[in-house]
């Protein structure tokens, strides 16, 4: 799955929060953004893709989940917040090697091919992750253990990342073979770039089986790497790149340009990127994995480094002579986009603000939202398989499929439709944190999730049908009188 994943320590942002960000990059698929409730949490749950069966525990909270409208497939969660402002996002897809995958291999559902034999369940994935782990974390440090316990137990059949805030700490989790995996805590005055190759480049493996203080993972990782000859590294400093990741030449044309983009971004003037002598290029290898920005950042900066398509270089895809090589951050697959933010200055109950986005990047709009609600708006929340004007997913999709073919004449309607939606749902959220600031009663939560709901809507039809008009302008099947 062709994610793209970024993370910001606290010191690095604009408010001192935390956030975690990801595109859900799939096949088409409806989502609708829920709450689930404790008594809608299963205790027993069920895995589509591998038939394993799982126990949970009896004291689940409360949790967000950008889901799957068509349980076909699983729940497939994509990212949320919990009741204790804990963040999730998951999952990246990442990559390994041959030498990884012949010494953990994946945990892989087998049907039975004879009579009278059994089915032997695969491992836990993507689909799964977020509803067994989200509901019973109360600190990013919980998630890392919960989910790392889960996969020495269970194994998986997918090489993923996994991310976790609060309003202190991120982590980013790292699956390496069918159990063993690896965790790094993020700078705090960082932000950390992920496109979908394996990405944690310097790992303190004696932290990570001691204190543990920025570093965990499987208590046997280091016999591991030493028992199947692992380490490639001659500087003896531990590069989990090359011990477990892959430098092929597709990770050059679909991973690491992304990574490049992104850092581009972070740090626009202190590092040369284009050029004969640039310091890196699109396909280089050793593309730092956590940076220090030149400026804070802002929820704004992340959406519009997901959204880029390698704009102001030579492999600008909308570029009349672009060379459009490379696999850009906005693509046309992109189910959904969330920023899991942790505003560690708020009350409790107004820490958590989720961004929500659908469709393709470079053409949505992000909307701010309380997350310790009781239900979202039927805006967000009431999606079906069939396409509407009347829910956020379909609209966004609807409104990209328009504009896109058009993008030199829309793209300019559609920044200033993004504008608006960020702009008037920011306003929303200060007005409301203010008054509940000033009374002690934090109980407008739902109705300013309704109020920016409804200015998303109208946002959103009044952009479509701009981008219509111009759409239609721009067809191909045209007849002019006065010609003949």
């Amino acid at each position: 799955m062709p994610c793209t994943t970024i993370l910001a320590g606290k010191k690095a942002t604009h408010d001192g929060s935390t956030m975690i960000a990801r595109t859900e990059d799939w096949r088409f698929h409806a989502k609708q953004l829920v709450v689930m409730h404790p008594d809608k949490q299963p205790r027993t749950y069920k895995t589509v893709a591998s038939h394993l069966t799982l126990q949970l525990p009896d004291d689940p909270m409360a949790y967000t989940a950008a889901r799957n409208v068509d349980p076909a497939d699983g729940f497939w969660g994509a990212h949320g917040i919990n009741e204790a402002n804990v963040g999730m996002t998951a999952t990246e897809t990442i990559t390994t090697n041959p030498r990884v995958q012949a010494a953990d291999p994946m945990v892989v559902y087998k049907k039975a091919s004879k009579r009278g034999e059994k089915d032997v369940p695969g491992g836990i994935g993507e689909e799964d992750l977020l509803l067994l782990v989200l509901p019973y974390i109360r600190s990013a440090r919980d998630g890392v253990k919960r989910l790392g316990a889960l996969l020495e137990q269970y194994g998986t059949y997918e090489r993923n990342g996994i991310a976790f805030n609060d309003e202190n700490e991120v982590w980013w989790f790292e699956t390496i073979g069918g159990h063993h995996w690896m965790a790094k805590r993020v700078p705090d005055d960082c932000v950390v770039i992920m496109p979908n190759q394996l990405g944690i480049d310097s790992f303190d493996l004696a932290d990570a089986l001691g204190e543990r203080k920025d570093h965990m993972c499987s208590a046997d990782l280091k016999s591991f790497i030493e028992d199947n000859y692992l380490d490639l590294n001659t500087d003896g400093n531990l590069n989990p790149r090359w011990v477990f990741g892959s430098h092929t030449d597709r990770d050059h044309q679909f991973n690491t340009p992304r990574a490049w983009a992104m850092a581009r971004a972070l740090c626009p003037t202190t590092v040369k990127w284009l050029g004969e002598d640039a310091l890196y290029t699109p396909e280089s290898d050793d593309i730092p994995w956590a940076w220090v920005p030149e400026k804070k950042i802002t929820p704004e900066d992340f959406k519009y480094i997901l959204s880029t398509y390698m704009q102001g270089s030579p492999w600008d895809a909308y570029a009349k002579n672009g060379d459009p090589r490379y696999r850009t951050i906005a693509c046309p697959n992109t189910n959904v986009t969330a920023i899991c933010q942790i505003r560690g200055y708020m009350p409790d109950a107004l820490k958590a603000i989720e961004w929500i986005a659908f469709g393709v990047t470079l053409l949505d709009a992000m909307a701010p939202l309380y997350a310790h609600v009781s239900k979202m708006p039927d805006y967000m929340s009431k999606v079906e398989n069939t396409p509407s004007t009347e829910n956020f997913c379909w609209a966004s999709r609807i409104l990209g499929a328009a504009a896109e073919p058009h993008f030199d004449v829309t793209g300019t309607r559609i920044e200033r439709y993004q504008d608006a939606v960020c702009g008037k749902g920011r306003q929303l959220i200060l007005e409301a944190d203010k008054q509940m600031l000033k009374s002690g009663v934090f109980n407008r939560m739902e109705a300013t999730n309704q109020k920016i709901a409804d200015m998303t809507k109208k946002e959103t039809g009044d952009a479509l049908a701009d981008v219509l008009i111009d759409a239609y302008a721009g067809m191909k099947i045209k007849y002019n009188r006065g010609k003949y």
